[in-house]
């Protein structure tokens, strides 16, 4: 069976980037494709979440899914002018961590942040990697694909299954002057699972 996927073709007709998986049962969204290419239109289920010494909005490149289904979670941070917090590989300072609780109905691809700036810390003449600004914090996570899974959805609610994806953001943030204490945020994201459309081609049309 064919496995299916994207390709991003570039304005000179170059392919630049391929999307595909393992498996014809778990499949990218065009959101989530959308959402590795141009983070900054993806805006589904888009909130703001209390946070200290920073602002935290979550969204999400799909809230209507299907079993096998990957989308792409997303929390965006946005720091005040002078205020930095620790990315991963710091030593001796608490990084800014997503960690997503683990279930059995997805599958968590890991976490991806961008790329660090390497900041001067002038008083303990020591540099670090640190993020500034606003950011974006991603995770790609694949719905469950099994038949138990899909069973259940299937006699689930007509409008769709509710499944709700959370955990906690660490961090430590600091400013030129103070560095405040290591905090965690809960986090979560919910996804509506709709059964897959079992509906047969018309006899005419399938294969002999």
């Amino acid at each position: 069976m064919a496995i299916p996927g994207f390709f991003y073709v570039g304005a000179d007709g170059r392919i630049r980037e391929t999307f595909f998986e393992d498996n014809d049962l778990a499949r990218y969204t065009a959101n989530n494709v959308v959402a590795k290419l141009f983070p900054e239109l993806i805006s589904a289920d888009e909130r703001e979440i209390p946070a200290l010494h920073l602002k935290l909005k979550l969204t999400q490149s799909d809230t209507q899914v299907i079993p096998g289904s990957r989308v792409t979670l997303m929390a965006i941070v946005s720091l005040p002018q002078d205020v930095h917090v620790y990315a991963p590989g710091a030593q001796g300072y608490k990084p800014i961590s997503l960690q997503l609780d683990s279930t059995p109905e997805a599958v968590l691809h890991g976490v991806r942040y961008p790329r660090p700036r390497v900041l001067l810390l002038p008083a303990i003449k020591e540099k670090a990697p640190v993020f500034e600004g606003t950011f974006r914090i991603t995770e790609d996570v694949t719905l469950a694909h099994d038949g138990k899974f899909i069973e259940r959805v299937a006699k689930g609610p007509v409008g769709g299954t509710a499944l709700t994806l959370q955990g906690k953001l660490f961090y430590q943030a600091c400013d030129s002057n103070i560095c405040y204490l290591p905090t965690a945020v809960p986090v979560s994201w919910k996804l509506m699972v709709e059964p897959l459309d079992e509906t047969r081609a018309p006899e005419t049309i399938r294969h002999k």
